[in-house]
């Protein structure tokens, strides 16, 4: 029997960006500097297969650092933690590695300039994610005010409207924020953004690659994990962008093949976490079902790379 064709649009850049990258070779380097078991506070990463991998190379995840020994290494994720953690960790005289992402770290400079020049700051981001938590716990309470929404601008009760300052989560859709911050600049005329977007590279370019695959893509699957912000953006811009089907998938095993029956043009990105190991294991079962032509949709070329924090560029 003969296999219907597909054309298969493949985004680049999709898949693993630099502060990922980073965080991931912070606990391997852990691991062979100070042997298991290394513990790292929340998912280094949101991604299970990453993190199934690390554990079973001797990380230990936990949720808070009272779950830790005080005599093993503790790592700090990718997203950024509240200022009161690494003082915790001090205070317990814990060995601990922050694997913040630069560009987050970035924003958490930005906000404490702002509230030492007296500024009230708002943060545009999702509540409860762990980059939300960690940006705002940067600051005294109350000090960052959190809106996801322009709805949400409308009711902000702020101390001094001509002293705001503005900031964003490094993982939103470009599209919506700019919404957002309209909506602040409508109301605050005076508030002051980032000098530069605080969206990350790898979010903006990643987005862009799905607006340019879904001119030409039926569907769309965006590989990566449930609780991946940037992932679940992407599947967002993509049906914004016009793609009838986009859908966030974990592995190849929750493709729901029903559901694209008769399609001829297939378009697959990968969140900023997951790796692309995964985004194949996809391209191979759409290959066991139809005869396949890739065609990368490229639309900027990532060479990022940010350096390991120096206690681990040292022998032990």
């Amino acid at each position: 029997m003969t296999k219907p064709p597909l054309t298969l649009y493949l985004a680049a850049p999709r898949g693993f960006c630099a502060g990922v990258d980073r965080a991931i070779k912070i606990v391997e380097m852990a691991l062979a500097k100070w042997g298991a078991p290394v513990y790292v506070r929340h998912e280094i990463v949101h991604n299970k297969f990453v993190v199934d991998d690390l554990r079973a190379k001797g990380a230990v995840f936990v949720e808070e650092l009272d779950e830790c020994p005080t005599d093993r290494p503790v790592i700090f994720s990718a997203h950024g933690v509240p200022k009161s953690v690494p003082a915790e960790a001090a205070a317990r005289q814990m060995l601990y590695v922050d694997a913040t992402c630069p560009l987050v770290s970035k924003v958490h400079i930005e906000a404490e300039r702002h509230h030492d020049n007296g500024l009230q700051i708002v943060m545009i981001g999702h509540a409860g994610h762990p980059e939300t938590v960690g940006t705002m716990g940067q600051l005294p309470d109350g000090e960052v005010l959190l809106v996801e929404t322009p709805a949400d601008v409308a009711t902000l009760d702020v101390r001094d409207p001509a002293r705001l300052a503005f900031v964003t989560q490094t993982t939103l859709s470009v599209d919506d924020t700019a919404e957002v911050v309209a909506a602040l600049q409508a109301r605050f005329p005076a508030i002051v953004g980032p000098h530069k977007e605080d969206i990350c590279y790898a979010t903006t370019n990643r987005q862009e690659a799905v607006k340019a695959m879904a001119e030409k893509a039926e569907a769309m699957l965006v590989v990566g994990a449930p609780n991946s912000s940037n992932s679940k953006r992407l599947v967002e811009v993509g049906a914004r962008a016009g793609c009838a089907y986009a859908q966030l998938v974990q592995r190849a095993t929750d493709i729901d093949w029903r559901a694209l029956d008769g399609i001829r043009s297939m378009g697959i990105t990968a969140g900023a976490s997951a790796p692309e190991v995964l985004v194949n294991e996809v391209i191979d079962a759409f290959r066991a079902r139809y005869e396949v032509t890739v065609e990368i949709i490229e639309t900027a070329q990532e060479n990022v790379e940010f350096k390991v924090p120096r206690v681990l560029r040292v022998p032990a």
